[in-house]
């Protein structure tokens, strides 16, 4: 049985999980446009490779200082 760190798509708790943050802002996340999903038949996927681009965009855009808490 795959496991989440080899399979393409994860649920939306396992893609917070991997990125350290809760399901709300996931769910926060998602909605903004910025960790894109697929649907499969009735279910809501992270592809792995968006969890990568959001993070690299993080790195290329970083949030002012004045805005991290």
């Amino acid at each position: 049985m795959p496991t989440a760190e080899n399979r393409v798509v994860l649920t939306i708790e396992e893609a917070a999980l991997r990125l350290g943050i809760g399901r709300t802002t996931m769910y926060a996340l998602i909605k903004a446009g910025q960790i894109r999903t697929v649907t499969i038949g009735r279910l809501r996927r992270v592809p792995t490779f968006c969890i990568d681009e959001y993070v690299r965009s993080l790195l290329t855009n970083p949030a002012p200082l004045n805005r991290v808490a």
